[in-house]
């Protein structure tokens, strides 16, 4: 098997999922990187999965953030998930199967670096880098006030906004849609889906969990970020909004896996509810990889 180095991934959330030309222009910058593709018109947000070793990553995701630069502007922008910029988060994750070293997140660290740096000084973007510094909800949080960007300009690109450059492990983005319990005869019977939904979020809210209440047009969502995969599994999450909703005379509609999987944590969940969690074996990082001819391990 052929050494390809440090394998990686960039899973970029760029501010458009309504522009079939732009997601094009995505697709096509990313090249042989592009491992997957979601966009969600509700969100306006397009999230763009790039794997392989790290160097084809780097030069990818510095293609895609200049391509969302030059076709995104943020003036004109509406969409219900929170956002910084048109090429709104940047991730770095390294891809090991036996653990992370040290000199595996010095590397990834760097590309971090190296993409801010040039990002702030060619496209004159401000960046704020999140990791071991800090995580990406303080980034949220304090940009430009009063966290400074740490390259580019002081003050938001006019059209672009600002981007937060990452280094960080894997995690899992995952939705679940709820329904309206309440009746037209008697609308005050239940609470709302949005109310139920942000006090899902707030409830299953942890350190190994990030999560947001959003409402949609069929009801609402509750959007999860899985970041410690060893504490908390897909199918916990979903069973979880499900009973909650529930006691609130409320359904899941369906829920939705955005990106991929690691292995580990599809294996996690028992084969019989993948069809129900929209979960697979195609879904997976590993599988994607090694279509590429980029097995890990």
């Amino acid at each position: 098997m052929p050494d390809h180095g440090l394998l990686a991934e960039c899973v970029i959330n760029i501010s458009d999922g309504r522009s079939r030309s732009t997601i094009e222009a995505l697709r096509g910058a990313a090249g042989t990187a592009l491992l997957d593709v979601h966009s969600d018109a509700e969100h306006n947000r397009t999230v763009l999965t790039l794997g392989g070793p790290l160097a084809i990553v780097e030069d990818a995701a510095r293609l895609v953030v200049a391509t969302a630069v030059a076709r995104i502007d943020l003036r004109s922008h509406a969409g219900i998930h929170p956002r910084l910029g048109a090429a709104d988060v940047v991730p770095f994750v390294p891809l090991v199967e036996s653990g992370t070293t040290e000199e595996d997140w010095a590397r990834v660290i760097e590309a971090r670096d190296s993409c801010a740096r040039w990002a702030g000084s060619d496209l004159e973007l401000p960046c704020f880098l999140y990791g071991p510094e800090r995580s990406l909800p303080e980034v949220r949080r304090s940009a430009f006030r009063p966290l400074t960007p740490d390259t580019g300009p002081r003050r938001p690109h006019p059209t672009a906004g600002a981007t937060a450059v990452g280094a960080r492990p894997i995690l899992v983005a995952y939705n679940v849609w709820i329904a309206d319990g309440s009746s037209p005869d008697d609308p005050d019977a239940h609470p709302s889906a949005p109310a139920v939904a942000r006090s899902l979020a707030g409830r299953l809210r942890s350190p190994a969990v990030r999560t947001l209440g959003l409402e949609v047009e069929a009801g609402a969502q509750v959007s999860f970020n899985l970041i410690d995969l060893g504490a908390v599994s897909v199918v916990d999450v979903y069973d979880a909004v499900a009973a909650g909703a529930e006691s609130h005379g409320c359904s899941v509609l369906r829920a939705e896996l955005v990106g991929l999987i690691p292995e580990v944590a599809l294996r996690a969940v028992p084969r019989n509810r993948w069809a129900q969690l929209n979960l697979g074996e195609d879904r997976t990082i590993e599988s994607r990889l090694a279509a590429r001819g980029y097995p890990i391990g």
